[in-house]
């Protein structure tokens, strides 16, 4: 069935307010925006917007270091209670506001290894099952590369993820699968999809190289990844997540909405 059309606001925010993002990109077919926080939803919602995932919240522990955010996060037990406590609040805020899907990250390994850093990640998560249950919401950790953009990230390989994925064994625990995180990691970006997706709750953009947009520049065949991601039965939102460099930004949007609708 047709995927749904998002994308990530912070991509245009230097130049383009979210309203009028909103307000543009719902006149051009989107659908959604991505990652926005749960005050942020309203906007979208005069727009008759979605927002598939909503950004992450942000704790700090007792010497002021912030803990939620991509280096730093749940592969580490020591920051688990203030993880907990901050997603606690924010999952409500999230489901009170409309959403469905939260976002998380793993942190970076900084000297973890990775089978430890898994089993840390299972701890922490499986302590937000119950809630996460009775809001209906799910976590979905983001699958990042760590060889350009996020040195020393440790959910950085799509078996990892599906690792930990099956290590907590819960509907509501799911990855985001970026296209061009993973493809600059791993590559076999149409195999993966095919074989994991069960695990997939969300699937983000980008150009490769450069993460810039989805055209002829660049080594990502978008339609037919598209192609492979509905064949899977998936009925969610695919948003783009590319940084806009030639012309006009939301002209590009509307190129690759159209790359991406068959």
């Amino acid at each position: 069935m047709p995927i749904k059309h998002s994308a990530c606001h912070w991509c245009y925010a230097d130049s383009i307010p979210l309203e009028d993002f909103c307000r543009q990109g719902k006149a051009m077919g989107l659908d959604a925006v991505d990652l926005l926080t749960p005050e942020q939803m309203e906007t979208a919602d005069k727009y008759s917007l979605a927002c598939p995932i909503i950004a992450n919240p942000v704790a700090h522990l007792a010497d002021g270091s912030p803990v939620g955010i991509i280096e730093s996060a749940f592969n580490r037990i020591e920051h688990h209670d203030a993880l907990v406590e901050v997603y606690t609040d924010y999952l409500k805020e999230s489901k009170t506001a409309g959403a469905d899907n939260v976002i998380c990250f793993s942190g970076n390994r900084d000297g973890i290894d990775d089978r430890t850093g898994m089993e840390n990640c299972a701890t922490g998560i499986r302590r937000l099952l119950p809630l996460l249950d009775e809001l209906d919401l799910t976590l979905t950790m983001e699958l990042l590369n760590s060889k350009v953009d996020h040195p020393d990230y440790m959910c950085d390989h799509t078996q990892w993820g599906v690792d930990l994925c099956e290590l907590i064994d819960s509907p509501r625990f799911k990855l985001l699968y970026d296209i061009y995180h993973m493809q600059i990691m791993e590559g076999d970006v149409i195999a993966t999809i095919k074989k994991h997706h069960r695990w997939f709750s969300h699937y983000h953009t980008g150009g490769v190289p450069g993460r810039n947009e989805i055209d002829a520049t660049q080594e990502l065949n978008y339609p037919a990844i598209i192609a492979a991601i509905e064949e899977t039965g998936y009925d969610g939102y695919v948003a783009q997540e590319f940084i806009p460099v030639s012309g006009s930004p939301m002209e590009s949007l509307k190129a690759a909405l159209e790359m991406c609708t068959l």
